[in-house]
């Protein structure tokens, strides 16, 4: 039966970790993550989990160490933040060609420069075309979620890819929430006994790992990453609905909150999902006919179903907690914008939060009403910015 207990998002991730007991975890600290891993480490001292700890002296030794791994048949994860992600940058390139099967908690955190330690989404957008697949979570329960469902989706045959799941560093990583842990059973059931399909270790079936590849191949194996992200999307819905039979939640690409009658959206990932739909309900009463989508799945990028799921609606806005300099508009943005080419909706783009910069109910609220304004002349928002002082 499921239990309610109070964690943090990094401690409900250590404890989906502890309940799928992988083979092998090869980790190195950094905020806000590292308190992830701190609550592991207790559980393998303690003899909780059969895990072989791999510490390591920076993340691309720590990513290296999960490549060799997992070539040789482990069930592999490890864990990460912003700059941590940066030096993996190499290495996470060569895990998703590889097509190893490696999960990642990224706790997102913003890039330096300056030094910052808080939450933006700058380092998991500085790798969205790395072959990795990504999945955001809204809190601390869908990061526990999205944690277990991680291993079945990497896994899977038709996959066999890396997949990074994410949390607002400080914002999900450190707050204290109520979360609905399943069993120890119910999660080994689900997850299952690792079958590798192939493994370095196996010596009556070898095979060449990270040959030098040139022009007679590098293309071909290029394409075979597109093929294996695109079977991701029906797994990662597989996955979903499987997970929901078995906890009560069901998982898609996205959640729609009071989209059906929206003569307004707005369109975000991560934790201020939770603030937007508040801001929905009070625009609502306010007279104002607003809706959101929660993105969750991220790569591989759900395009046309969000279009499916916003055509009726007029008027959409799309918040970004990252941006693409020299380019209108952040990341999110422009992902729907190619996908909405041709759609009659008027899409604003919306930047915020960048470095952690807290952003609250009013504010979003402002977003939605000056977008509403501008779309009433017939103009949309290229690039706006909620919280700036200019």
């Amino acid at each position: 039966m499921p239990t309610l207990v109070a964690l943090t998002g990094n401690e409900a991730a250590a404890h989906a970790f502890r309940q799928v007991n992988p083979d092998v975890a090869a980790v190195y600290p950094i905020t806000p993550q590292t308190e992830l891993m701190h609550a592991y480490a207790e559980f393998a001292a303690d003899g909780l989990v059969k895990t072989e700890m791999i510490l390591v002296e920076s993340e691309h030794s720590a990513m290296s160490a999960c490549i060799g791994a997992a070539a040789a048949g482990a069930r592999t994860f490890t864990a990460t933040s912003s700059q941590g992600l940066a030096l993996m940058w190499e290495v996470v390139y060569i895990a998703a060609s590889y097509r190893l099967p490696i999960v990642m908690a990224e706790i997102n955190r913003a890039l330096s420069g300056p030094i910052n330690i808080h939450c933006d989404h700058s380092d998991s957008m500085g790798c969205r075309d790395s072959g990795w697949i990504q999945i955001f979570s809204e809190n601390a329960q869908e990061a526990y979620d999205n944690a277990i469902q991680a291993f079945r989706i990497a896994e899977d045959p038709r996959v066999l890819l890396p997949v990074m799941f994410t949390q607002d560093g400080f914002i999900i990583s450190h707050t204290v929430e109520g979360v609905q842990m399943l069993d120890d059973d119910t999660v080994q059931k689900f997850v299952g006994s690792y079958r590798p399909q192939r493994s370095l270790l196996d010596v009556a079936h070898p095979y060449t790992l990270g040959p030098l590849c040139l022009q007679n191949y590098y293309f071909e194996i290029k394409r075979q990453q597109v093929e294996a992200m695109e079977a991701a999307r029906k797994v990662i819905l597989e996955v979903g609905e499987e997970f929901g039979k078995v906890s009560g939640r069901h998982y898609g690409n996205f959640s729609a909150y009071r989209l059906e009658d929206a003569e307004i959206a707005f369109v975000g990932l991560g934790s201020t999902c939770g603030t937007a739909k508040v801001a929905v309900d009070m625009l609502r009463d306010d007279g104002v006919r607003a809706g959101f989508l929660a993105l969750r799945v991220y790569r591989p990028f759900p395009g046309p179903e969000i279009i499916a799921a916003l055509r009726h609606v007029p008027v959409v806005g799309v918040l970004d907690r990252s941006i693409s300099f020299g380019l209108e508009g952040g990341p999110l943005f422009n992902e729907i914008r190619s996908f909405a080419y041709g759609e009659k909706m008027l899409l604003s783009s919306w930047i915020y939060g960048l470095g952690g910069r807290d952003i609250n109910v009013e504010e979003i609220c402002g977003a939605y009403r000056d977008t509403l304004k501008a779309a009433a002349r017939g103009r949309t928002i290229s690039m706006g910015y909620i919280g700036l002082r200019e």
